[in-house]
């Protein structure tokens, strides 16, 4: 691990984080125990006893968006994960838009969870006979989250480690019971057909499944902290991606065998909410539900955590850009820590979180649904460009990749990932139960941000000139970032011998 001399600021700790750690920081900000708990109920009576199947392909959808978004991790070594990449592909302007996306995307999917942290909370203690008002409980997460990220990132990684063992572990015990017993009626495979699966409700519970994988894709960030970044990033990424995806359909086929494909449909709609409860009641015991009870409210904690290191990095990154103040730039010289950033962040959490809190609205239906539906589509926009940007930056670069790597796979996620925007953008009043006027409001936020970006890149270029030559530059290469330095190993084929000679330059990107 490398520490800093005494002539030299603080940074980050480098070495530091496994494929394991990576891998827990983003299926820990994904939240399976709340996800399978909190919307997945609303999945399977929407689009019935074919509803694992649509995780499937979600996450089918977005292996294949991994391909070329790994590939290109092998290339790009800047900080800036996704602003880099699409800065790379489809140039600067693009790019700085891409970056407050991104900042509106990651504060948007953590600053809401408060108020879930809240509601769930207040909820819980109630189920165990005591009132607890859910804005402090949010308040208290805000300074609790803020402590995990300013520790250094190795105590963050235990942390989710420790939290996402407890909430799958929950939901396996879960599954377990009902294997075990056979279910309400034996245990069937019939919900995967097509008949089952193509339905009314498709778009519906594709349209959640993919908003359940929201933030799959921050391994990148972690670049600057990973062991062996060409390799442990791609592996964090796939391992996310697979876990995910069959995790959630292995999970929600099982508490459909245990209603029973007859009559979970009805359960569901009955009480949505207690689904999981009731099932983990009958097949394990009632104890097991007051420990979910308990475990969303860590599992909750975990994705905030995830989310709170991720925005804190992104920040990180634009500061040294110039984009960003300086000062939000600094590392903790103990915990090697961004930890102002942080302290900007969740001074901006609190600051939502209090404005909901006096308008009088609620935790649930309006803090969380309202700030993250906004988060989610500016992620999903953010993959898309980034699909978009893989093939247009291998174009311009001498590369050894194969065009399955480059060119395919990526425009067959971009096709898909156009396809389920789509379709969240559609049932987008399913996530929120919000009348069409705010709906309309918060479907148009992300392009408002990306307009907002698009501007701001013409004034960077046209009063800070040198702030804009530098965006999203290779750490080896202060100019443009679309021409690598010949002796970087991002300009040199990854299956390169020493004595295979240096690729040349690319083309200059346009501005």
């Amino acid at each position: 691990m490398s520490s800093p001399t005494s002539d030299e600021p603080p940074g980050l700790r480098t070495g530091t984080l496994t494929t394991a750690d990576i891998s827990f920081f983003v299926v820990s900000a994904a939240a399976p125990l709340t996800v399978m708990a909190g919307v997945a109920p609303v999945a399977i009576l929407l689009g019935g006893i074919g509803a694992p199947v649509g995780y499937l392909l979600a996450g089918l959808t977005l292996t294949v968006f991994a391909v070329g978004f790994t590939t290109m991790s092998r290339h790009v070594r800047s900080a800036g994960a996704f602003y880099a990449y699409i800065t790379r592909g489809l140039g600067k302007p693009v790019g700085i838009a891409a970056a407050l996306v991104a900042m509106l995307g990651y504060n948007g999917m953590e600053i809401g969870v408060y108020g879930l942290l809240g509601s769930a909370t207040s909820d819980t203690a109630a189920a165990l006979g005591h009132h607890i008002p859910w804005l402090p409980v949010s308040l208290a997460g805000l300074l609790l989250i803020w402590y995990g990220g300013y520790r250094s990132i190795d105590f963050g990684a235990k942390v989710l480690g420790v939290l996402l063992v407890a909430e799958t572990g929950i939901l396996v015990l879960l599954a377990g019971g009902v294997l075990l017993d056979g279910g309400a009626h034996g245990l069937s495979l019939a919900g995967l057909a097509p008949a089952h699966v193509i339905t009314g409700g498709t778009g519906a519970v594709l349209a959640f499944a993919f908003a359940a994988f929201t933030g799959f894709e921050s391994t990148v960030i972690y670049r600057r902290e990973a062991k062996n970044p060409e390799r442990t990033i791609p592996r964090a990424t796939y391992i996310a991606v697979a876990f995910l995806g069959l995790f959630y359909a292995f999970v929600v086929w099982t508490v459909i065998q245990a209603f029973g494909e007859d009559k979970v449909v009805q359960a569901a709609a009955d009480d949505p909410g207690g689904l999981f409860f009731a099932a983990i009641t009958t097949y394990v015991g009632a104890w097991a539900a007051d420990l979910m009870h308990l475990l969303i409210i860590t599992s909750i904690l975990a994705s905030l955590l995830a989310f709170h290191n991720a925005i804190n990095r992104y920040a990180l990154s634009l500061s040294e850009e110039g984009v960003l103040p300086k000062a939000l730039g600094r590392i903790h010289p103990r915990h090697r820590s961004p930890y102002l950033a942080g302290a900007a962040q969740t001074a901006l959490g609190a600051l939502v979180v209090l404005a909901f809190a006096f308008a009088g609205a609620d935790p649930y239906q309006q803090l969380l649904l309202w700030v993250n539906t906004p988060g989610m589509i500016g992620l999903m926009v953010l993959q898309l460009l980034a699909a978009l940007a893989v093939p247009c930056f291998f174009r311009k670069i001498d590369h050894r990749e194969g065009a399955l790597r480059t060119v395919v796979a990526p425009a067959a996620a971009f096709v898909l990932l156009a396809g389920a925007i789509g379709l969240v953008t559609a049932n987008v009043g399913l996530f929120t139960g919000a009348s069409t006027t705010v709906n309309a409001v918060l479907v148009s936020v992300t392009p408002a941000v990306f307009l907002l970006g698009l501007l701001l890149a013409h004034r960077l270029r046209r009063t800070r000139p040198e702030t804009y030559a530098r965006f999203a530059a290779e750490p080896s290469d202060p100019g443009d970032p679309s021409c690598p330095h010949p002796t970087s190993s991002s300009s040199t084929p990854a299956s390169a011998t020493p004595s295979s000679p240096a690729t040349p330059p690319s083309p200059s990107m346009a501005d």
